[in-house]
């Protein structure tokens, strides 16, 4: 095969150009990411012949290669791992990031920030950052010719070259042509203390060659410790190490904020190390992420991102599941459908939410902020469950300072009024929205809490979440009679007063009649004339919202008209005669009502006429005077 060029695509051109001029804070994760690769490379080759029982490979000692060159300012790093074929090295090398570029050139440009570098997929070219040239030699096991490879070419302007060459063992070396600036990593010990911190718990022997002096020849001499932490007695392991390993297994730059390693006997025997980020990635929201926990069988390593350990809710944990019963051989589908697979998914579902009920509050609302509203999603997908992860649930409220501070529901209950029956609550858009809502005016009088929901997943999961402990939620949007029962009787005016509002009441439910579904008098409201609520077993205004962001149909809600008889407002236009004016007072009462409710009207331009054209009534009639 003769020497064939290529181009990166326009978007990794602007990606590699980035990386090398922009990724400078902490260039020496170049390493971190070259042996994180030749890691994978041998994981796959080791499960290859595992599972096919491949007689002659088992006994192959695998190992990752450095060779440090300071009179040439090279580094090449050689594993005996899959390799890669042509088709392989273009697809994988040929393409910066197979998925999220744009949102990572973004990051790049906002941070400047090398913490992002393998959440994205392109790890090696962090090796442009030091490097004025890359060549990548490598042979794949599938490939049946003896004697030949392929090298990949590239300075990190935007091209790369692509020829055979003669090789005869698989696997891939690379190596770096180091820039004259970058000799610091052609030290033996330089690069010595940089595995010791990122890579001595892969499971697989790192060496680097030196010269021995005693002796007067070249050495190999193993760095990592080579340990696969999750088999090794937790009371021999510190904390350093299992923060090495989660910051290994995820490249996260941020320490995690808890663990949990077991082992299980009996029926079942598997280990499980799991972790509890402290920070939420870029792509948490994204259906298509890759989340799940590395699959190992008897320490092989078997598979990324398994999903079914986990249900959808808890995505965010990281870890690894080490089996000793499952087949080698397993695949995606056949883990879908495996019973064990289930047992080990139910066991390590209870034991994190155990262990987040657990932890202290200020680690706790650093995991809250992050995850909670994902948590929240626990409460319609996993029944069985739904009690303790209820019990995880923190809410903003009534007597909360602000939004960040928060309320458990087992608090809430701990502080009810000893009259009040239900646990309330409010949904909106956002929290100010919530906080300063009509609805709430009773509730702050009477100094009963309410707690605010505005996330948009609160009303969806309110839907699920009807009880705790016997008391019954109640929205504040929607009318209930418990609502009332909550007035004292000193509050409640006479027949006589309700009455003189008769004659409104019926003009209302003649001028709206096509918009509302009733009007009724309330005294929940203090500084409010009227507003709009829904009936207990109707659609609330939230739930149409989401409904309608969702592209879904919704069907047209017919709110109740609730009209405060105290308000001024109210009194003032029970005493309009002109059919015209009153019309106008009503229109302009529902509209105000209804901006309250939604937050939007669907004809804006008309309320602004109403209240333009009662200002300049309102205005005119005191010039006349």
């Amino acid at each position: 095969m003769k020497k064939e060029k290529y181009s990166f695509k326009s978007e990794s051109k602007e990606l590699l150009n980035l990386m090398i001029h922009s990724l400078y804070s902490n260039k020496e994760i170049f390493i971190r990411e070259l042996i994180s690769n030749a890691s994978d490379a041998i994981e796959k080759d080791r499960f290859i012949n595992v599972s096919q029982n491949n007689s002659n490979d088992l006994k192959k000692n695998y190992e990752i290669k450095i060779n440090l060159d300071e009179k040439e300012n090279k580094i090449k790093i050689k594993d005996n791992g899959i390799g890669m074929d042509k088709n392989e090295i273009i697809k994988n090398l040929g393409t910066i990031a197979k998925s999220g570029t744009k949102s990572f050139i973004k990051s790049i440009k906002n941070n400047k920030n090398n913490n992002l570098i393998g959440k994205f997929g392109v790890g090696f070219y962090s090796s442009f950052i030091v490097s004025k040239k890359v060549y990548v030699k490598t042979k794949s096991v599938k490939n049946k010719d003896k004697n030949t490879g392929i090298i990949w070419k590239s300075k990190g302007n935007g091209e790369y070259t692509v020829e055979k060459i003669k090789k005869k063992n698989t696997g891939t070396e690379i190596i770096l042509f180091l820039k004259n600036s970058e000799k610091y990593f052609t030290n033996y010990y330089n690069i010595e203390r940089i595995i010791k911190k990122y890579s001595d718990h892969i499971n697989i022997p790192i060496k680097i060659k030196r010269y021995n002096e005693k002796n007067k020849k070249n050495v190999w001499k193993q760095i990592n410790s080579a340990k696969s932490i999750w088999t090794i007695d937790k009371k021999n392991i510190d904390k350093y190490e299992y923060i090495s390993f989660y910051k290994y297994i995820t490249n996260d730059t941020n320490n995690p904020i808890t663990w949990i390693h077991s082992k299980v006997e009996g029926n079942q025997e598997y280990i499980s190390l799991l972790y509890i980020p402290s920070k939420a990635p870029w792509d948490i929201w994204n259906r298509e992420q890759n989340k799940g926990l590395k699959l190992y069988i008897n320490k092989v390593y078997i598979m990324d991102n398994v999903e079914q350990f986990l249900p959808n809710y808890l995505r965010f944990v990281k870890g690894i599941v080490d089996s000793k019963d499952l087949p080698l051989n397993i695949s995606r589908e056949i883990l879908q459908e495996n019973k064990n697979i289930n047992i080990i998914k139910k066991t390590i579902t209870k034991k994190i939410l155990n262990v987040l009920k657990n932890i202290n509050t200020y680690k706790y609302e650093i995991f809250w902020k992050e995850f909670g509203a994902i948590i929240k999603e626990g409460i319609a997908e996993d029944i069985e469950n739904k009690e303790n992860i209820a019990k995880l649930l923190l809410f903003s409220s009534l007597k909360t300072k602000n939004k960040n501070t928060y309320i458990s529901l087992k608090k809430y209950i701990k502080n009810i009024k000893s009259d009040q029956k239900k646990i309330y609550f409010i949904t909106a858009d956002n929290y100010k929205t919530a906080k300063n809502s009509p609805h709430l005016e009773m509730f702050k009088k009477k100094d009963i809490d309410v707690l605010i929901l505005h996330e948009r997943i609160d009303e969806w999961m309110m839907n699920y979440l009807t009880e705790f402990k016997g008391i019954q939620f109640q929205s504040v949007n929607k009318f209930d009679e418990s609502l009332n029962k909550i007035i004292n009787s000193k509050d409640k005016k006479n027949k006589e007063s309700n009455t003189k509002l008769k004659d409104l009441i019926k003009k209302i439910e003649k001028i709206l009649f096509n918009k509302i579904k009733k009007v009724r008098i309330t005294y929940r409201f203090s500084e409010t004339p009227a507003a709009l609520t829904t009936d207990s077993n109707e659609m609330s205004t939230q739930m149409a919202k989401l409904f309608s962001a969702a592209g879904q149909k919704v069907p047209k809600i017919k709110y109740i008209f609730e009209i405060n008889p105290d308000h001024k407002l109210i009194k003032k236009i029970s005493k309009i005669k002109n059919k015209k004016d009153i019309k106008t007072w009503i229109k302009m009462l529902f509209d105000q009502a209804l901006l309250n409710e939604k937050g939007s009207l669907q004809e804006p331009n008309k309320f602004i006429k109403r209240v333009n054209s009662l200002l300049i009534k309102q205005t005119s009639k005191k010039n006349s005077l």
